[in-house]
């Protein structure tokens, strides 16, 4: 009796240990869960054996009685359960698999017919988030740094998560504590702000909090974010969490809440707990009652997953291996288009035979995971971003992965080419239908400039300044092989490129009256007409 009340002292304090840095889900259909009961009933009963053996020992020195070794099968019995129990959970998820169960994974998303113009306005260039993640990081340290009270006591994370925030498009990362010493400083007063970058203008800032947040990964014992939400929600499983601010700049953590099919299979989201980390009030939405403010609910990495089982079982599991007709799958790389006040998902869809062409692309919803598909054969990603690449490979530009736009009704694609630094020197449009169709402008011009050299006269804007001036003078200019002209008219010197409108341009002279059209601001002329 002594030694099993021991056996259970000791293996009671190892699992409030293990559970308590593992922090495994009370949930059945979590495989870590039940990882964690083997290990708890496998330490149970290796320190019962242990305590039963020297028992045995001691009687046998002491009273040279030989042992009976009856009392083991039970414990043999009981590891023999752990066995049998992991040969359970590979049964139930064998049976649960695709290959009896492959409608089910075809169903996992649900994919409509998309009519690209309908669905995908024309771009507005001041609206257009040109910044990536990279680019982000790097204005995010760059504003870190000149802060002189935080840079020794905080870093800043490299979550940057991509939001519509008050109709902005901003990417948003909470400063972390930089370490275990700066932790135990500064705990009291928590972590002061976090850092928002706008992924249109570029403009960086820290955004200090009037009250710190205490809930953070960087944070440890009961203010770590992750024992936070496990302790609050023991039975949830949770997904990817994520960093977000409502519309009036107040910091949430926004974190999945898991469904399984079986033990770890068919995941799915069920819902967000929306964390306020400054004083630790939760709330757990479902799907279908999710805050408007909230833009990612469902991560990247299970929409890819999901879209492949739909593009992989459509005909069966049989026929994804063997046959594989209408067999397709996303391609490697995905990036974010914001509209309608939501973040989407973009991937192209390509057939499951390597090639360099999708046969089309999927926009998704991120919030409500509604996904279209939409079927316009064209060039794949990494062929359109190589094709960019090759009209600077002297200068070793890299290219970001690929934006797609709806550029005067066609489907472009819009990337930007950077120097071994991180720094955007140039801006590269790519016909989607037609990667070799590609026209590159250097990045100080600006990206409307870059629209224009693309499609010349017919660029399409909302935010033009008309003027009808008399000409003065006319000079021209060749650069990197393209003509410009410069029209002097009321003591004010304006620039265009001859693809603007090559009818017109060659033909102006001194003393004519010319309609103009420019960006303001600016004196690059987009349109020019008699």
């Amino acid at each position: 009796m002594k030694r099993n009340i021991i056996a259970v002292l000791i293996t009671a304090f190892i699992a409030f240990l293990l559970y308590y840095l593992i922090l495994p889900p009370i949930n059945i259909h979590s495989i870590v869960f039940w990882i964690f009961v083997m290990v708890v009933v496998g330490i149970f009963t290796s320190v019962s054996l242990c305590t039963t053996s020297i028992n045995k020992l001691e009687l046998f020195i002491n009273k040279r009685k030989i042992p009976s070794f009856k009392e083991y099968k039970v414990y043999f019995s009981m590891f023999g359960c752990i066995f049998i129990a992991a040969i359970a959970i590979i049964l139930i998820d064998f049976i649960a698999s695709p290959l009896f169960n492959s409608k089910k994974y075809y169903e996992r998303i649900d994919v409509t017919e998309g009519d690209f113009n309908t669905d995908v306005a024309v771009v507005d260039f001041n609206k257009l988030a040109l910044l990536d993640k990279d680019s982000s990081l790097k204005l995010g340290d760059r504003v870190m740094g000149q802060m002189t009270d935080l840079v020794s006591q905080f870093d800043v994370s490299d979550l940057y998560t991509q939001i519509n925030y008050n109709d902005s498009i901003v990417r948003v990362t909470p400063l972390e504590y930089s370490g275990l010493i700066k932790y135990f400083t500064n705990k009291k007063s928590g972590v002061p702000g976090y850092i928002t970058v706008n992924s249109v203008s570029g403009e960086a800032k820290l955004v200090r909090l009037d009250k710190g947040m205490k809930y953070v990964p960087s944070a440890i014992l009961s203010q770590d974010l992750y024992r936070k939400l496990r302790f609050s929600y023991p039975t949830e499983i949770f997904g990817d969490i994520s960093f977000e601010i409502d519309e009036e700049g107040n910091p949430y953590w926004i974190a999945q809440t898991i469904n399984y099919k079986a033990i770890g299979l068919r995941k799915e989201v069920s819902g967000v707990v929306v964390l306020n980390p400054v004083d630790g009030t939760s709330k757990k939405y479902n799907v279908n009652e999710i805050p408007t403010w909230i833009d990612h609910v469902y991560s990247a990495e299970l929409i890819i997953e999901q879209v492949n089982d739909w593009g992989k079982y459509k005909n069966g599991f049989l026929n994804s291996i063997f046959g594989q007709k209408e067999v397709v799958n996303t391609t490697e790389g995905y990036n974010y288009l914001v509209m309608n006040d939501d973040v989407y998902l973009y991937t192209g869809i390509t057939s499951v035979v390597a090639d360099e062409s999708n046969i089309g692309f999927i926009l998704t919803n991120l919030r409500t995971k509604e996904t279209k598909f939409y079927n316009v054969a064209g060039a794949e990603e990494y062929s359109a971003m190589a094709s960019s690449e090759g009209q600077v490979q002297q200068m070793h530009y890299k290219s970001t992965f690929p934006l797609i736009i709806n550029l005067n009704g066609k489907p472009t694609y819009l990337m930007s080419l950077k120097d071994n630094a991180g720094l955007v020197k140039m801006y590269s449009f790519v016909d989607y239908v037609d990667y070799q169709k590609v026209v590159v402008t250097d990045s100080k011009d600006g990206i409307l400039a870059a629209a224009q050299n693309y499609l010349g006269e017919n660029v399409i804007t909302n935010d033009l300044v008309e003027k009808t001036v008399k000409v003065s003078n006319v000079a021209t200019s060749v650069i990197d092989g393209t003509t410009y002209y410069y029209i002097k008219a009321n003591n004010v010197v304006y620039r265009a490129s001859i693809k603007v409108n090559q009818n017109v341009l060659p033909f102006i002279k001194s003393g004519e009256t010319i309609k103009i059209s420019f960006k303001d601001g600016t004196k690059e002329i987009l349109k020019v007409e008699y």
